[in-house]
């Protein structure tokens, strides 16, 4: 008589909308997208990224965003990770982003949404000022928008081919330091510090 022993494994279906959140896809109007958030610096060279669901709110991972950033100094000491300036869109437009750059010393330019506008001019005097916005300094934030575009002239960052995230991440970090080996001047020498620019873009997937 022969035995037979029958390993008994329990199988566990995960949630496919948790499943897809941990590999930076959401539902949103263009179907699955994954939202890249990217701060670069004065010359729109990338200096962090993070991956979300194409249906996050921008303003949730800024704090993360900064905390990436790096910049290692032209002599000996800690690397920089504090910019001087952060020039973002009306999505970043929030009390606690503005209060987390003010307790740090970070001077912020970014425009108010229209509906705050509304809010503040509704509750009369107890709506307080309006933030001190730089119009010249604001004028600086093509670079971001400009760092997106040499970033999509990859094929595997315009359109995400990866099922896993951090796949689709390892091919944005490779582009942005193919930007960086292409600047002139810029080869085997430090990072400079600089301003600070963070925005939003989706990818389709």
């Amino acid at each position: 008589m022969d035995l037979q022993f029958v390993e008994k494994h329990a199988v566990v279906l995960e949630d496919p909308e948790r499943s897809a959140a941990r590999q930076a896809l959401g539902r949103s109007r263009g179907g699955l997208t994954t939202k890249v958030h990217l701060a670069v610096d004065g010359r729109g060279l990338p200096l962090s990224l993070v991956l979300t669901p194409g249906n996050v709110n921008d303003s949730t991972v800024f704090e993360a965003l900064l905390d990436a950033v790096r910049v290692p100094r032209a002599g000996r000491g800690r690397p920089r990770t504090r910019p001087d300036r952060i020039l973002a869109d009306k999505a970043y437009s929030s009390r606690a982003i503005r209060a987390w750059c003010r307790h740090r010393g970070i001077a912020v330019t970014i425009p108010e949404r229209s509906d705050q506008v509304t809010n503040r001019r509704r509750r009369g005097s107890r709506g307080g000022r309006p933030p001190v916005f730089d119009t010249e300094a604001y004028k600086h934030r093509y670079v971001v928008e400009r760092c997106f575009n040499r970033l999509k002239q990859f094929r595997a960052v315009a359109t995400r081919f990866d099922k896993l995230a951090a796949r689709y991440q390892a091919g944005l970090r490779l582009a942005s330091l193919i930007l960086w080996l292409r600047e002139p001047g810029l080869a085997g020498s430090q990072r400079p510090g600089a301003r600070t620019v963070s925005t939003p873009d989706e990818i389709p997937s």
